[in-house]
Protein backbone atom coordinates (compact mmCIF):
# COMPACT_ATOMS: atom_id res chain seq x y z
CA UNK A 1 0.00 0.00 0.00
CA UNK A 2 1.07 3.43 -0.97
CA UNK A 3 2.30 6.25 1.90
CA UNK A 4 -0.51 8.82 0.66
CA UNK A 5 -2.73 5.99 0.37
CA UNK A 6 -1.91 4.96 3.83
CA UNK A 7 -2.25 8.79 5.13
CA UNK A 8 -5.61 8.86 3.18
CA UNK A 9 -7.08 6.37 5.24
CA UNK A 10 -5.61 7.51 8.38
CA UNK A 11 -6.89 10.72 7.97
CA UNK A 12 -10.33 9.21 7.18
CA UNK A 13 -10.23 7.29 9.85
CA UNK A 14 -9.32 10.33 12.18
CA UNK A 15 -12.16 12.46 10.98
CA UNK A 16 -14.71 9.36 11.09
CA UNK A 17 -13.35 9.36 14.98
CA UNK A 18 -14.27 13.27 15.39
CA UNK A 19 -17.43 12.79 14.09
CA UNK A 20 -18.41 10.22 16.10
CA UNK A 21 -17.89 12.07 19.03
CA UNK A 22 -19.55 15.13 18.13
CA UNK A 23 -22.69 12.35 17.39
CA UNK A 24 -22.74 11.30 20.91
CA UNK A 25 -25.99 12.73 22.67
CA UNK A 26 -25.76 12.87 26.58
CA UNK A 27 -29.88 12.74 27.91
CA UNK A 28 -30.60 12.28 31.58
CA UNK A 29 -31.96 8.86 30.85
CA UNK A 30 -29.17 7.13 28.34
CA UNK A 31 -26.26 8.15 25.72
CA UNK A 32 -26.82 8.19 22.05
CA UNK A 33 -24.78 8.03 19.11
CA UNK A 34 -25.36 8.91 15.78
CA UNK A 35 -24.59 9.23 12.42
CA UNK A 36 -23.47 10.95 9.53
CA UNK A 37 -24.64 10.89 5.78
CA UNK A 38 -21.64 12.38 3.60
CA UNK A 39 -23.95 11.70 0.29
CA UNK A 40 -26.91 13.78 1.96
CA UNK A 41 -24.53 16.00 4.41
CA UNK A 42 -26.94 14.86 6.91
CA UNK A 43 -26.58 13.68 11.02
CA UNK A 44 -28.89 11.32 12.44
CA UNK A 45 -29.99 9.41 15.05
CA UNK A 46 -32.67 6.99 13.79
CA UNK A 47 -34.14 5.58 16.59
CA UNK A 48 -34.09 6.71 20.06
CA UNK A 49 -36.92 5.84 22.72
CA UNK A 50 -39.11 9.07 24.28
CA UNK A 51 -41.41 6.58 26.24
CA UNK A 52 -41.77 2.91 27.48
CA UNK A 53 -43.01 0.59 25.37
CA UNK A 54 -46.94 0.84 25.83
CA UNK A 55 -47.54 -3.08 26.66
CA UNK A 56 -49.66 -4.70 29.55
CA UNK A 57 -51.18 -2.57 31.67
CA UNK A 58 -49.90 0.22 29.62
CA UNK A 59 -51.74 -0.54 26.78
CA UNK A 60 -54.49 2.16 26.28
CA UNK A 61 -52.41 4.45 28.59
CA UNK A 62 -50.87 7.84 28.21
CA UNK A 63 -47.43 7.32 27.52
CA UNK A 64 -45.09 6.88 30.51
CA UNK A 65 -41.16 7.45 30.80
CA UNK A 66 -38.07 5.98 28.67
CA UNK A 67 -36.60 2.70 30.41
CA UNK A 68 -32.77 3.87 31.46
CA UNK A 69 -30.58 3.23 29.02
CA UNK A 70 -27.72 1.41 31.70
CA UNK A 71 -25.48 -0.84 29.23
CA UNK A 72 -23.57 1.75 27.88
CA UNK A 73 -23.97 3.94 24.80
CA UNK A 74 -27.07 3.22 22.66
CA UNK A 75 -26.25 2.57 19.04
CA UNK A 76 -29.16 4.95 17.31
CA UNK A 77 -28.61 4.13 13.61
CA UNK A 78 -31.08 1.39 13.89
CA UNK A 79 -34.71 1.30 11.72
CA UNK A 80 -37.31 0.58 14.08
CA UNK A 81 -41.01 -0.92 13.29
CA UNK A 82 -44.39 0.81 13.22
CA UNK A 83 -47.15 0.87 16.20
CA UNK A 84 -49.43 -1.82 15.12
CA UNK A 85 -51.58 -1.26 11.58
CA UNK A 86 -54.56 -2.78 10.44
CA UNK A 87 -53.35 -6.21 9.46
CA UNK A 88 -50.15 -8.07 10.53
CA UNK A 89 -47.39 -5.35 10.42
CA UNK A 90 -45.89 -3.62 13.75
CA UNK A 91 -44.95 -3.69 17.30
CA UNK A 92 -46.33 -2.27 20.34
CA UNK A 93 -42.73 -1.16 21.43
CA UNK A 94 -42.92 1.48 18.96
CA UNK A 95 -42.40 4.82 20.48
CA UNK A 96 -39.33 6.17 19.19
CA UNK A 97 -37.92 9.07 17.05
CA UNK A 98 -35.46 9.71 14.82
CA UNK A 99 -33.78 13.16 14.25
CA UNK A 100 -32.30 14.31 11.05
CA UNK A 101 -30.38 17.68 10.03
CA UNK A 102 -27.16 19.17 8.53
CA UNK A 103 -24.23 18.71 10.39
CA UNK A 104 -23.89 20.82 13.90
CA UNK A 105 -20.91 21.14 16.63
CA UNK A 106 -21.53 23.40 19.84
CA UNK A 107 -20.98 26.58 19.85
CA UNK A 108 -22.77 27.16 16.60
CA UNK A 109 -25.90 28.54 16.92
CA UNK A 110 -29.29 26.45 17.57
CA UNK A 111 -31.45 25.61 14.82
CA UNK A 112 -35.06 25.66 14.08
CA UNK A 113 -37.23 22.30 14.75
CA UNK A 114 -39.68 20.69 13.01
CA UNK A 115 -41.71 17.66 13.86
CA UNK A 116 -43.65 16.22 12.06
CA UNK A 117 -46.43 13.84 12.35
CA UNK A 118 -47.71 11.05 9.91
CA UNK A 119 -50.71 10.68 8.19
CA UNK A 120 -52.88 7.61 7.57
CA UNK A 121 -56.43 8.61 8.64
CA UNK A 122 -55.46 7.75 12.33
CA UNK A 123 -55.25 4.24 11.76
CA UNK A 124 -51.66 3.54 10.10
CA UNK A 125 -48.84 4.85 9.41
CA UNK A 126 -45.09 5.47 10.61
CA UNK A 127 -42.18 7.47 11.32
CA UNK A 128 -39.84 8.29 9.20
CA UNK A 129 -36.38 6.50 9.04
CA UNK A 130 -35.06 6.57 5.89
CA UNK A 131 -32.24 7.97 4.57
CA UNK A 132 -32.74 11.01 3.34
CA UNK A 133 -35.67 11.60 5.48
CA UNK A 134 -39.64 12.66 4.29
CA UNK A 135 -39.03 15.97 4.45
CA UNK A 136 -35.23 16.46 3.08
CA UNK A 137 -36.32 18.49 0.11
CA UNK A 138 -37.46 21.19 2.09
CA UNK A 139 -34.07 21.21 4.09
CA UNK A 140 -32.28 20.52 0.67
CA UNK A 141 -34.28 23.47 -1.44
CA UNK A 142 -31.94 25.80 -0.40
CA UNK A 143 -28.83 26.52 1.83
CA UNK A 144 -30.57 29.76 3.38
CA UNK A 145 -32.96 27.81 5.96
CA UNK A 146 -31.32 25.01 8.14
CA UNK A 147 -33.49 23.05 10.62
CA UNK A 148 -33.80 19.86 12.17
CA UNK A 149 -36.15 16.97 11.65
CA UNK A 150 -38.31 14.94 14.14
CA UNK A 151 -40.21 11.74 13.25
CA UNK A 152 -41.74 10.22 16.26
CA UNK A 153 -43.74 7.18 15.80
CA UNK A 154 -47.57 7.50 17.38
CA UNK A 155 -50.12 4.87 17.98
CA UNK A 156 -53.14 4.30 15.83
CA UNK A 157 -56.07 2.73 15.30
CA UNK A 158 -57.40 1.36 18.33
CA UNK A 159 -54.60 1.42 20.04
CA UNK A 160 -54.44 5.01 19.75
CA UNK A 161 -57.72 6.05 19.68
CA UNK A 162 -59.91 3.74 22.02
CA UNK A 163 -62.54 5.90 24.41
CA UNK A 164 -65.55 4.97 25.69
CA UNK A 165 -66.66 4.93 29.65
CA UNK A 166 -64.24 1.60 30.53
CA UNK A 167 -61.17 3.77 29.71
CA UNK A 168 -62.46 6.69 31.56
CA UNK A 169 -63.18 4.82 34.46
CA UNK A 170 -59.55 3.08 34.67
CA UNK A 171 -57.01 4.77 36.22
CA UNK A 172 -54.05 3.29 34.09
CA UNK A 173 -55.75 4.26 30.83
CA UNK A 174 -56.25 7.44 28.70
CA UNK A 175 -58.43 8.63 26.01
CA UNK A 176 -56.09 10.07 22.50
CA UNK A 177 -53.09 8.27 23.49
CA UNK A 178 -51.75 7.94 19.98
CA UNK A 179 -52.22 12.55 20.77
CA UNK A 180 -50.61 11.88 24.35
CA UNK A 181 -47.82 10.16 22.25
CA UNK A 182 -47.29 13.46 20.26
CA UNK A 183 -47.26 15.38 22.97
CA UNK A 184 -44.46 13.32 24.90
CA UNK A 185 -42.81 13.89 21.71
CA UNK A 186 -43.19 17.30 21.80
CA UNK A 187 -42.23 17.75 25.39
CA UNK A 188 -39.00 15.33 25.07
CA UNK A 189 -38.02 18.17 22.03
CA UNK A 190 -38.67 21.17 24.50
CA UNK A 191 -36.48 19.23 27.37
CA UNK A 192 -33.41 17.38 24.97
CA UNK A 193 -33.36 19.28 21.44
CA UNK A 194 -30.15 21.38 22.68
CA UNK A 195 -28.32 18.43 22.58
CA UNK A 196 -28.70 17.93 19.10
CA UNK A 197 -28.09 21.66 18.05
CA UNK A 198 -31.75 22.53 18.42
CA UNK A 199 -33.78 25.33 19.66
CA UNK A 200 -36.34 24.49 21.79
CA UNK A 201 -38.25 28.20 21.68
CA UNK A 202 -38.08 27.55 18.01
CA UNK A 203 -40.43 24.73 16.84
CA UNK A 204 -42.79 24.08 14.41
CA UNK A 205 -45.03 21.38 14.14
CA UNK A 206 -46.10 19.65 10.11
CA UNK A 207 -47.81 16.94 9.34
CA UNK A 208 -49.74 15.69 5.78
CA UNK A 209 -53.67 14.15 6.25
CA UNK A 210 -54.56 12.61 9.68
CA UNK A 211 -50.55 13.93 10.71
CA UNK A 212 -51.67 17.58 9.74
CA UNK A 213 -54.92 16.35 11.90
CA UNK A 214 -52.70 15.94 14.43
CA UNK A 215 -51.03 19.04 13.84
CA UNK A 216 -54.66 20.51 15.00
CA UNK A 217 -55.08 18.92 17.83
CA UNK A 218 -51.78 19.87 19.13
CA UNK A 219 -52.92 23.41 18.21
CA UNK A 220 -56.19 23.17 20.36
CA UNK A 221 -54.58 20.97 23.16
CA UNK A 222 -55.07 22.07 26.32
CA UNK A 223 -57.77 24.76 25.89
CA UNK A 224 -54.72 26.54 24.01
CA UNK A 225 -52.70 26.49 27.28
CA UNK A 226 -50.28 23.91 26.62
CA UNK A 227 -47.39 24.35 29.44
CA UNK A 228 -44.48 25.28 28.46
CA UNK A 229 -44.83 26.30 25.19
CA UNK A 230 -43.77 23.50 23.15
CA UNK A 231 -44.21 25.11 19.85
CA UNK A 232 -44.98 28.24 18.32
CA UNK A 233 -45.85 27.72 14.60
CA UNK A 234 -48.02 25.36 12.65
CA UNK A 235 -47.87 23.95 8.96
CA UNK A 236 -51.11 21.91 8.26
CA UNK A 237 -51.46 20.47 4.54
CA UNK A 238 -54.82 18.96 3.93
CA UNK A 239 -55.52 18.28 7.93
CA UNK A 240 -57.61 15.02 8.02
CA UNK A 241 -60.32 16.33 11.11
CA UNK A 242 -63.22 13.46 10.93
CA UNK A 243 -65.94 13.93 13.53
CA UNK A 244 -64.80 14.51 16.86
CA UNK A 245 -67.64 12.95 19.51
CA UNK A 246 -67.24 13.56 23.02
CA UNK A 247 -65.64 10.27 24.78
CA UNK A 248 -68.86 9.73 26.71
CA UNK A 249 -71.03 9.87 23.44
CA UNK A 250 -73.03 7.40 22.35
CA UNK A 251 -71.10 6.83 19.02
CA UNK A 252 -67.87 6.82 20.94
CA UNK A 253 -69.53 4.12 23.66
CA UNK A 254 -70.79 1.88 20.70
CA UNK A 255 -67.27 2.11 18.72
CA UNK A 256 -66.08 0.72 22.07
CA UNK A 257 -68.62 -1.95 22.86
CA UNK A 258 -68.35 -3.25 19.09
CA UNK A 259 -64.61 -3.05 19.18
CA UNK A 260 -65.40 -5.41 22.66
CA UNK A 261 -66.95 -7.59 21.32
CA UNK A 262 -64.86 -8.69 18.41
CA UNK A 263 -61.76 -9.24 20.00
CA UNK A 264 -63.67 -11.72 22.12
CA UNK A 265 -63.74 -9.27 25.17
CA UNK A 266 -67.74 -8.05 25.81
CA UNK A 267 -68.56 -7.92 30.04
CA UNK A 268 -67.90 -6.03 32.97
CA UNK A 269 -63.84 -6.52 32.47
CA UNK A 270 -63.64 -5.91 28.99
CA UNK A 271 -61.06 -3.09 29.49
CA UNK A 272 -58.52 -5.88 31.43
CA UNK A 273 -59.10 -8.71 28.95
CA UNK A 274 -58.41 -6.09 25.79
CA UNK A 275 -55.29 -5.67 28.06
CA UNK A 276 -54.35 -8.81 28.13
CA UNK A 277 -55.67 -9.83 24.44
CA UNK A 278 -53.19 -11.63 21.58
CA UNK A 279 -52.22 -8.53 19.58
CA UNK A 280 -53.77 -9.40 16.29
CA UNK A 281 -56.99 -10.32 17.72
CA UNK A 282 -56.88 -6.56 18.36
CA UNK A 283 -55.43 -5.60 15.39
CA UNK A 284 -58.34 -8.03 13.54
CA UNK A 285 -61.02 -6.24 15.47
CA UNK A 286 -59.95 -2.49 14.81
CA UNK A 287 -59.62 -3.01 11.07
CA UNK A 288 -63.27 -4.47 10.96
CA UNK A 289 -64.27 -1.45 13.37
CA UNK A 290 -63.13 0.96 10.91
CA UNK A 291 -64.12 -0.59 7.95
CA UNK A 292 -67.71 -0.79 9.19
CA UNK A 293 -67.69 3.30 9.12
CA UNK A 294 -66.93 3.46 5.87
CA UNK A 295 -69.25 5.54 3.22
CA UNK A 296 -72.57 5.81 6.07
CA UNK A 297 -72.32 7.53 9.36
CA UNK A 298 -68.57 8.60 9.07
CA UNK A 299 -65.73 7.97 7.34
CA UNK A 300 -63.53 5.34 8.94
CA UNK A 301 -63.53 5.55 13.10
CA UNK A 302 -60.58 5.71 14.78
CA UNK A 303 -59.74 9.06 15.59
CA UNK A 304 -59.31 11.94 18.45
CA UNK A 305 -62.28 12.88 20.59
CA UNK A 306 -63.10 14.90 22.89
CA UNK A 307 -61.89 13.98 26.25
CA UNK A 308 -61.89 16.57 28.65
CA UNK A 309 -58.52 16.91 29.80
CA UNK A 310 -56.19 17.21 26.49
CA UNK A 311 -58.88 18.02 24.03
CA UNK A 312 -61.72 20.18 25.89
CA UNK A 313 -63.38 21.76 23.07
CA UNK A 314 -64.11 21.02 19.66
CA UNK A 315 -62.33 22.49 16.89
CA UNK A 316 -64.74 25.14 15.34
CA UNK A 317 -65.10 26.46 18.94
CA UNK A 318 -61.36 26.78 20.09
CA UNK A 319 -60.83 28.36 17.07
CA UNK A 320 -63.15 30.95 17.24
CA UNK A 321 -62.34 31.66 20.51
CA UNK A 322 -58.38 32.09 19.70
CA UNK A 323 -57.51 29.16 22.23
CA UNK A 324 -54.63 28.03 20.31
CA UNK A 325 -50.46 27.03 21.23
CA UNK A 326 -49.95 28.89 18.10
CA UNK A 327 -48.34 32.53 16.83
CA UNK A 328 -48.25 31.06 13.14
CA UNK A 329 -50.25 29.26 11.16
CA UNK A 330 -49.81 28.12 7.63
CA UNK A 331 -52.42 25.38 6.26
CA UNK A 332 -52.34 24.32 2.78
CA UNK A 333 -55.56 22.07 0.82
CA UNK A 334 -55.97 20.72 -2.73
CA UNK A 335 -59.02 21.02 -4.82
CA UNK A 336 -60.04 17.73 -5.50
CA UNK A 337 -58.96 16.23 -2.28
CA UNK A 338 -62.65 15.23 -1.00
CA UNK A 339 -63.34 12.88 -3.62
CA UNK A 340 -60.45 10.54 -1.82
CA UNK A 341 -63.07 9.86 0.33
CA UNK A 342 -66.51 9.67 -1.15
CA UNK A 343 -68.00 6.68 -2.65
CA UNK A 344 -66.96 6.16 -6.64
CA UNK A 345 -70.26 5.17 -7.67
CA UNK A 346 -71.34 9.09 -7.52
CA UNK A 347 -69.21 9.05 -11.33
CA UNK A 348 -71.42 6.44 -12.69
CA UNK A 349 -75.07 6.15 -13.79
CA UNK A 350 -75.21 2.39 -12.72
CA UNK A 351 -74.76 1.88 -8.89
CA UNK A 352 -71.25 0.44 -7.85
CA UNK A 353 -69.41 -0.17 -4.50
CA UNK A 354 -70.55 -1.39 -0.76
CA UNK A 355 -72.68 0.18 -0.19
CA UNK A 356 -73.88 0.94 -4.07
CA UNK A 357 -73.86 4.46 -4.97
CA UNK A 358 -74.34 6.16 -8.21
CA UNK A 359 -74.55 9.87 -9.71
CA UNK A 360 -78.16 10.23 -9.20
CA UNK A 361 -79.93 13.15 -6.93
CA UNK A 362 -81.33 9.98 -5.37
CA UNK A 363 -78.09 8.32 -4.10
CA UNK A 364 -76.22 11.68 -3.66
CA UNK A 365 -79.12 12.73 -0.63
CA UNK A 366 -78.83 9.60 0.84
CA UNK A 367 -75.01 9.54 1.03
CA UNK A 368 -75.45 13.30 2.67
CA UNK A 369 -77.97 11.88 4.65
CA UNK A 370 -75.68 9.38 6.46
CA UNK A 371 -72.41 11.66 6.24
CA UNK A 372 -74.56 14.14 8.39
CA UNK A 373 -76.62 12.04 10.44
CA UNK A 374 -77.82 14.72 12.97
CA UNK A 375 -78.72 17.64 10.53
CA UNK A 376 -82.74 18.28 10.59
CA UNK A 377 -84.39 18.09 7.00
CA UNK A 378 -84.35 21.30 7.53
CA UNK A 379 -80.36 21.92 7.66
CA UNK A 380 -80.34 19.22 5.00
CA UNK A 381 -82.20 21.55 2.60
CA UNK A 382 -79.51 24.58 3.91
CA UNK A 383 -76.79 22.30 2.30
CA UNK A 384 -78.00 21.54 -0.63
CA UNK A 385 -78.28 25.43 -1.07
CA UNK A 386 -75.04 26.05 -0.08
CA UNK A 387 -73.98 23.44 -2.38
CA UNK A 388 -76.18 23.02 -5.82
CA UNK A 389 -75.92 20.65 -8.23
CA UNK A 390 -73.88 23.22 -10.32
CA UNK A 391 -71.84 25.45 -8.43
CA UNK A 392 -68.38 27.20 -7.85
CA UNK A 393 -65.94 27.36 -5.56
CA UNK A 394 -62.27 28.87 -4.99
CA UNK A 395 -60.86 27.57 -8.67
CA UNK A 396 -63.43 25.30 -9.08
CA UNK A 397 -66.69 24.95 -11.38
CA UNK A 398 -68.79 22.12 -11.14
CA UNK A 399 -71.64 19.86 -12.61
CA UNK A 400 -71.25 16.29 -11.30
CA UNK A 401 -72.71 14.54 -8.61
CA UNK A 402 -69.10 13.23 -7.96
CA UNK A 403 -67.21 16.89 -7.67
CA UNK A 404 -69.99 18.09 -5.26
CA UNK A 405 -70.31 15.44 -2.96
CA UNK A 406 -66.44 15.92 -3.04
CA UNK A 407 -66.45 19.55 -2.20
CA UNK A 408 -68.98 19.14 0.91
CA UNK A 409 -66.47 16.40 1.87
CA UNK A 410 -63.86 18.43 1.43
CA UNK A 411 -64.91 21.44 3.36
CA UNK A 412 -65.78 19.70 6.63
CA UNK A 413 -63.48 17.28 6.95
CA UNK A 414 -60.50 19.17 5.56
CA UNK A 415 -60.51 22.78 4.37
CA UNK A 416 -62.50 24.25 6.71
CA UNK A 417 -60.30 22.74 9.57
CA UNK A 418 -57.13 24.06 7.74
CA UNK A 419 -58.89 27.37 7.04
CA UNK A 420 -59.81 27.54 11.01
CA UNK A 421 -56.59 26.90 12.26
CA UNK A 422 -54.30 28.97 10.35
CA UNK A 423 -56.70 31.86 10.76
CA UNK A 424 -56.57 31.41 14.66
CA UNK A 425 -52.77 31.94 14.58
CA UNK A 426 -52.28 34.17 17.26
CA UNK A 427 -49.91 36.82 15.11
CA UNK A 428 -50.19 35.60 11.12
CA UNK A 429 -51.97 32.91 9.20
CA UNK A 430 -51.45 31.40 5.57
CA UNK A 431 -53.44 29.83 3.47
CA UNK A 432 -52.92 28.00 0.06
CA UNK A 433 -54.45 25.83 -2.24
CA UNK A 434 -53.10 23.06 -4.54
CA UNK A 435 -54.60 22.93 -7.90
CA UNK A 436 -52.24 20.77 -10.17
CA UNK A 437 -54.14 18.49 -11.96
CA UNK A 438 -55.06 16.26 -10.54
CA UNK A 439 -55.35 17.53 -7.25
CA UNK A 440 -56.30 15.03 -4.82
CA UNK A 441 -55.21 14.44 -1.46
CA UNK A 442 -51.58 13.70 -0.89
CA UNK A 443 -51.10 15.21 -4.91
CA UNK A 444 -49.10 18.41 -3.63
CA UNK A 445 -46.61 15.43 -1.41
CA UNK A 446 -44.88 15.06 -4.73
CA UNK A 447 -42.96 18.22 -4.01
CA UNK A 448 -41.67 17.66 -0.49
CA UNK A 449 -42.35 14.48 0.71
CA UNK A 450 -38.99 12.13 -0.21
CA UNK A 451 -36.74 12.95 -3.49
CA UNK A 452 -38.18 12.55 -6.78
CA UNK A 453 -38.36 14.25 -10.37
CA UNK A 454 -40.66 16.46 -10.37
CA UNK A 455 -38.64 18.74 -8.04
CA UNK A 456 -35.80 19.15 -10.87
CA UNK A 457 -38.45 18.90 -13.79
CA UNK A 458 -40.93 21.87 -11.98
CA UNK A 459 -38.04 23.92 -9.97
CA UNK A 460 -40.11 26.87 -10.21
CA UNK A 461 -43.12 24.94 -8.61
CA UNK A 462 -40.49 23.27 -6.32
CA UNK A 463 -38.52 26.46 -5.12
CA UNK A 464 -42.26 28.37 -4.91
CA UNK A 465 -43.76 25.68 -2.94
CA UNK A 466 -41.05 23.78 -1.00
CA UNK A 467 -39.04 27.04 -0.29
CA UNK A 468 -42.35 28.61 1.28
CA UNK A 469 -42.51 25.92 3.70
CA UNK A 470 -38.35 25.89 4.67
CA UNK A 471 -39.10 29.59 4.89
CA UNK A 472 -41.95 29.25 7.31
CA UNK A 473 -40.21 26.67 9.61
CA UNK A 474 -36.74 28.78 9.56
CA UNK A 475 -38.59 32.55 10.35
CA UNK A 476 -42.44 32.09 10.86
CA UNK A 477 -42.82 33.99 7.26
CA UNK A 478 -43.12 31.84 4.62
CA UNK A 479 -41.20 35.02 2.27
CA UNK A 480 -38.65 36.12 3.97
CA UNK A 481 -36.20 33.28 2.59
CA UNK A 482 -38.33 33.86 -0.98
CA UNK A 483 -36.63 31.80 -3.50
CA UNK A 484 -38.63 32.95 -6.78
CA UNK A 485 -37.67 36.23 -8.31
CA UNK A 486 -39.83 39.49 -7.88
CA UNK A 487 -42.34 38.66 -10.39
CA UNK A 488 -43.52 35.63 -8.62
CA UNK A 489 -46.34 36.56 -6.16
CA UNK A 490 -45.64 35.21 -2.26
CA UNK A 491 -48.02 33.92 0.21
CA UNK A 492 -50.37 36.47 1.41
CA UNK A 493 -51.51 37.28 4.64
CA UNK A 494 -54.38 35.78 5.07
CA UNK A 495 -55.82 37.22 8.25
CA UNK A 496 -54.75 40.79 6.54
CA UNK A 497 -55.80 40.58 3.18
CA UNK A 498 -57.83 37.58 2.83
CA UNK A 499 -56.36 35.99 0.19
CA UNK A 500 -54.84 32.40 -0.38
CA UNK A 501 -51.29 31.43 -2.11
CA UNK A 502 -52.37 29.38 -4.95
CA UNK A 503 -50.26 26.66 -6.66
CA UNK A 504 -50.88 26.19 -10.13
CA UNK A 505 -49.17 23.98 -12.66
CA UNK A 506 -48.25 27.79 -14.37
CA UNK A 507 -46.67 29.05 -11.40
CA UNK A 508 -47.88 31.08 -8.46
CA UNK A 509 -50.78 33.42 -7.80
CA UNK A 510 -53.34 35.25 -5.23
CA UNK A 511 -56.78 33.69 -5.13
CA UNK A 512 -59.51 35.31 -3.05
CA UNK A 513 -61.16 33.02 0.61
CA UNK A 514 -64.35 34.72 0.41
CA UNK A 515 -66.47 31.78 -0.73
CA UNK A 516 -64.84 29.97 1.32
CA UNK A 517 -65.25 31.86 4.38
CA UNK A 518 -69.12 32.15 3.75
CA UNK A 519 -69.29 28.01 3.74
CA UNK A 520 -66.75 27.53 6.47
CA UNK A 521 -68.72 30.06 8.38
CA UNK A 522 -71.81 27.63 8.05
CA UNK A 523 -70.53 24.85 8.78
CA UNK A 524 -68.81 26.45 12.24
CA UNK A 525 -72.97 27.60 12.98
CA UNK A 526 -73.94 24.43 12.84
CA UNK A 527 -70.69 22.51 13.72
CA UNK A 528 -72.06 20.73 17.07
CA UNK A 529 -74.07 18.63 15.18
CA UNK A 530 -71.85 17.13 12.82
CA UNK A 531 -69.70 17.33 15.65
CA UNK A 532 -66.25 19.67 14.75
Amino acid sequence: MGVFRLIYIILNFLIAQCQAQDLLASLDYGTFQGTYNARYNISYWRKIPFAAPPVGENRFRAPQPPIPITNGTYNSDQSYDFCPQRTVNGTEDCLYLGLFSRPWTAPQPLRPVVVVFYGGAFIQGGGSFSIPPAGYPVLNVSTSNNFIFVYPNYRVNALGFLSGAEIAASPTSDSNTGLLDQQAVLRWTNKSIQEFGGDPKNVSIWGQSAGAGSVVAQVIANGGKTEPKLFNKALASSPFWPKTYKYNSPETQAVYDNFAALAGCSGPNSLACLKSADLQTLRTASLAVSASHTYNTTSYTWGPVIDGVFLTQPLSQATIKGEVNIDYGFSVYNQHEGENFIPSGFQNTISSGTPPFNSSTTSFETWLRGFLPGFSPRNIGRVLDLYPVSGTAEELTYNTTYVRAGLIYRDVVLTCPAYWTARAAKKKSYVAQYIISPAKHASDTAYWNQVNAVQQTQPLIYKGFAGAFASFFQTGDPNAHKLTDGSVPGVPDNWRTGKEFVIASEGFYEGGTVELGTRCGFWRQLADQIPI
